[in-house]
């Protein structure tokens, strides 16, 4: 097998898990590349792939419009097998409609999408989970992936089917795929910003230039989150969104969090996927 895995990662959440997927396939015996899905960057070429995994962080129930573009301009599948690997910051069934948009766009381009693969990773937006709850969803993901990679090795999986209840939850919700391109340019900076340029040379989008010693922000944002996560002054400002900031990496090998150290937001939840899969 040589799989090809496009992936969409904003913080880097979705590229670790895949980055891993990949490593895992390798130490099966195959071969895998990983191609960050970036604007105006070269599409790969698919032809000397023979599977494919698309991996991204859901954004509202929904899969974020880089991923929907790349998918729409893949050429035809003729039958190749395809993956989605996901990522999202809670344990939610919810999440399993991002599904809905990239499976019907490589069904419709001649892929065989053959099963999905689901991580939880803390949040990047919303609120902070702690670094001991970082390291317990990440020790979670190795498992899950291992396993994972021996499906995908073998050309196995599931495919999951979203009730309607899910598939209108996640409809409401792709109003962010227009909004935020109008909320990402009311971005700003405080005083703080030191006009390092990080934000304008990681953006994925492309979306942020400097202008002098401050970054200015354009209308291709699409909500990733990784100037405002990263930035080592924690000066940005997401507008609408600034109640949800979160600045700053975690730490993934410190010690896991413990049933009673997991945080109250969908704590039953959490512990549940944490159970079910340690």
């Amino acid at each position: 097998m040589r799989a090809l895995y496009a992936v969409f990662s904003g913080t880097g959440n979705t590229l670790r898990t895949a980055t891993l997927s990949a490593e895992r396939l390798r130490a099966l015996g195959n071969e895998a590349e990983v191609f960050s899905i970036k604007k105006g960057a070269p599409m790969p070429e698919i032809g000397s792939f023979d599977t494919l995994i698309a991996a991204y962080p859901v954004h509202g129930f929904n899969a974020p419009t880089p991923i929907l573009k790349f998918l729409k301009k893949l050429p035809e599948g003729n039958g190749m097998g395809a993956y989605l690997l996901r990522t999202s910051g809670e344990p939610s069934k919810l999440n399993h409609a991002s599904g809905i948009s990239p499976k019907r766009i490589l069904k419709k381009k001649g892929y065989r999408v053959l099963g999905e693969f689901s991580y939880v990773m803390p949040y990047n937006i919303m609120f902070r989970h702690s670094d001991g709850m970082a390291a317990r969803m990440w020790s979670v993901a190795e498992k899950m992936i291992g396993e994972d990679a021996v499906s995908i090795a073998n050309g196995e999986g599931t495919l999951i089917k979203v009730d309607p209840i899910r598939r209108f939850a996640a409809f409401a919700v792709r109003i962010e795929h227009p909004a935020m391109p109008l909320i990402g340019r009311t971005f700003r900076v405080t005083d703080s910003c030191v006009g390092c340029g990080l934000c304008a040379s990681d953006c994925p989008q492309g979306n942020i230039t400097m202008k002098g010693d401050r970054p200015s922000f354009g209308t291709d944002c699409v909500g990733c989150m990784k100037c405002a996560f990263f930035c080592p002054k924690d000066a940005v400002r997401i507008s609408l969104l600034n109640a949800w900031r979160v600045n700053g990496a975690y730490t993934y090998d410190g010690e896991p969090a413990q049933d009673d150290e997991v945080c109250r937001y969908l704590h039953k939840m959490y512990v549940n996927y944490f159970h079910e899969h340690e």
